[in-house]
């Protein structure tokens, strides 16, 4: 399991310094089903806006 995971969307809510990601767990999905093919084809739905 990964023990660092980095993010560079500072305007998240989760964003930590160092680009840390400082949510509990990560949700990604696929824009074609549960199969992706590269990166582009992912988003992470864990991402919340700073207020």
């Amino acid at each position: 399991m990964a023990q660092d995971v980095l993010c560079e969307v500072s305007n998240c809510t989760y964003w930590g310094s160092g680009n840390k990601c400082k949510a509990d767990a990560i949700y990604v999905v696929s824009h074609k089903g549960e199969e992706a093919s590269n990166s582009e084809e992912t988003d992470c739905k864990t991402f919340k806006p700073q207020h």
